[in-house]
Parts: structure tokens; C-alpha cells; sequence
């Protein structure tokens, strides 16, 4: 008799092998796409480097969504480019191709109606056409200025039919592209973070102290001669848990920080101590044309949460105060 927990192993076992048995189809079909790597891959990007337009990537069903993404790497890695639905493009979104453009038709078989039916007006507007297929004896693969040979051994599917082995060779290829793209551009991480200026790298690689940085009448400072009591009053009115010491030329001498202030209250100094005797002396500091990131790193360095900030490298007079809540808030923690 058999028991629920041979079932349930057997039925474990079965979708184990099966879930290996995709990811080896597909890791084969990539894996078979790196001797197809030559001159026409050559061509396909010096292509689109010379560019004068956008890059027009257009695929049907499964292939269009894999065009999609990368439609969306190829522009967030410095090249334009859109996705253009075929289907969409027949009924009027051809409009969207203008003189110079590049265009990345996909197909598995070369054949897809929508694709094929565009095919005259690409060429009729004298646009350069990159094909990518799996039929490499396909109307689109004979149509194309360059073609990219994309064809799989066989899909994941069991059935044949559902495109799996072949949309993750189609993807590969297009991040192929895209990456190579990227390195003949010299595309930088701060060229990326400029198209990314919401996310965590945009932040870091963006955003300067002078962008953060508290400024004029927030700026917290006092005299050297200032007591401990009327520091303590500025420390308190302006919330950043620190103050800065400036002498009569207004020149940064030190600062006095909670930290001091526990110290001055553990050594029973009077509340009428001036700063002269209680501050801390060199503080640090940082340029307002510095990165955010810069200043977190400081601040990472030195156990500290605040620094003041300056116009140049020489220059003694701060402009203005950065404080670690600052950077959270701004997303670059």
C-alpha cells in the first residue's frame, strides 16, 4: 500500500528533476549562443553605435516582452531605444520611426505575420534592420542588414510549444548586445545613475553635500566665548545635537557636541564653562561640492554624525552643516 509520504516524495522528486531539466535546456541554449558570437554581433553593434536615431526594438507575444526589457536596458545603459508593438505599428505607431533609426526585429520563426508586414516600410524609409531569429532561412533573417542567429535545440516546454528555452536565449543575446553597447560607449556608474536618479546608486553617485547641506540661520554656531549654558541653547534650537565654535573672524575653531556636554557634566564643570575650555578641537569637515556619499563615509570613519561644510579647501568660514539624518532622508544610507 502506498503512503502519503511516498507520494509526497515521489511527487518532490518529480518536480525536482523537471525544475533541473528547464534550467539545463536553457542554460544550454545560452550556452550555445557563444560560438555565434562574430563579425555579424560586430556588425549589429558598430550598427547601432552609428546610430544617428533611436534603436526600434519590435517583437510579437513572448518575443515582445523579452523586446521590452531590452528596450529598457539598452536606454537605461545609454542607448535610445523603444519597444514598437508590431501589431500597434500597422495600425498607425509606424509613425514613430524617423530617418536614422535603427530597428531590431525579433522573431523565433522568422515568420510572424505583424513582423513580416513591417518589413516593407522599414525598408521603404531606408532604416538599418537588425534581425534576430531562431530560422536563419527565415523571411526576417534574409531581410535583415545584419542577423542574429537565436535558435534553440528545443524549448523547456515538454509540449515544444510554450517559447521558454527560446526567450531566455532571445534575452541573453539582447543583454549580449546591450553590454557590449555600454562598453564601447565608455558608459560610466555615474552615466547609469543619471538615468537612475530615484534609485539607491542614482543617490549616491547624484546627490552633493550643497544639496543636503543646512545653510545661513540653521547653520548651529556660537563664540569661543560663549558658556556651556548658552551653547547648550543652541545646540537644543537647532537640532542637529551639535554646534559649532567660530572666533571673531568667524573662522570654524572647534565644535561642542552632546558627547562634550556629557563629559563637561561627568567632570562637574560649571554650566558657565566657556568653549575655549570644553569644545573639540580640528573638527572635520567637508567641501559643499563633495558627494553625500563622501560625507556618510566620513562620518563612518570618524564615529560622528555631523560635519561642517565648506566652500573650498583653504577656505575657514563654514557654509554650511551636514547631518547623518540628512543622508537617511535623502535615501544615500
Amino acid at each position: 500500500m502506498t503512503t502519503e509520504s511516498t507520494i509526497d516524495s515521489s511527487s518532490g522528486n518529480s518536480i525536482i528533476d523537471v525544475a533541473r531539466q528547464t534550467l539545463k535546456i536553457e542554460a544550454d541554449a545560452v550556452l550555445a549562443l557563444h560560438d555565434r558570437i562574430g563579425d555579424e554581433f560586430c556588425r549589429a553593434v558598430k550598427m547601432i553605435l552609428a546610430c544617428q536615431g533611436r534603436l526600434v526594438i519590435s517583437g510579437m507575444g513572448k518575443s515582445g516582452l523579452i523586446c521590452q526589457k531590452v528596450a529598457s536596458t539598452m536606454a537605461s545603459t545609454g542607448t535610445p531605444a523603444f519597444f514598437l508593438h508590431p501589431a500597434e505599428g500597422i495600425h498607425g505607431d509606424l509613425g514613430m520611426l524617423t530617418k536614422g533609426d535603427v530597428v531590431l526585429a525579433v522573431s523565433n520563426s522568422g515568420e510572424t505575420e505583424e513582423i513580416i508586414r513591417i518589413l516593407p516600410v522599414i525598408k521603404r524609409l531606408g532604416l538599418k534592420l537588425i534581425s534576430m531569429s531562431g530560422n536563419p532561412e527565415s523571411t526576417l533573417a534574409k531581410a535583415g542588414d545584419v542577423s542574429l542567429d537565436i535558435s534553440v535545440d528545443q524549448e523547456a516546454c515538454p509540449l515544444g510549444l510554450a517559447p521558454t528555452a527560446s526567450t531566455t536565449a532571445t534575452l541573453a543575446m539582447g543583454d549580449a548586445l546591450a553590454v557590449a553597447l555600454l562598453q564601447e560607449k565608455d558608459f560610466r556608474a555615474e552615466d547609469f545613475a543619471l538615468f537612475h536618479p530615484g534609485g539607491a546608486l542614482g543617490k549616491r553617485l547624484l546627490l552633493r553635500v550643497d544639496d543636503l547641506m543646512h545653510r545661513g540661520d540653521d547653520v548651529p554656531l556660537v563664540a569661543t566665548e560663549t558658556t556651556v549654558k548658552d551653547a547648550l541653547f543652541e545646540i537644543t534650537s537647532k537640532k542637529l545635537g551639535i554646534t559649532g565654535v567660530v572666533d571673531a573672524q568667524r573662522h570654524l575653531v572647534g565644535v561642542f557636541s552632546d558627547g562634550d556636554l556629557r563629559r563637561c557634566l561627568e567632570d562637574e564643570r560649571s554650566l558657565d564653562t566657556t568653549m575655549t575650555q570644553v569644545m573639540s578641537r580640528n573638527p572635520k569637515r567637508i567641501l559643499r561640492t563633495n558627494l553625500a556619499a563622501k560625507a556618510l563615509q566620513l562620518m563612518e570613519e570618524f564615529s560622528i554624525t555631523s560635519l561642517f561644510v565648506f566652500e573650498q579647501d583653504d577656505d575657514l568660514t563654514p557654509v554650511g552643516i551636514v547631518h547623518l539624518h540628512d543622508l537617511l532622508k535623502a535615501g544615500v544610507v
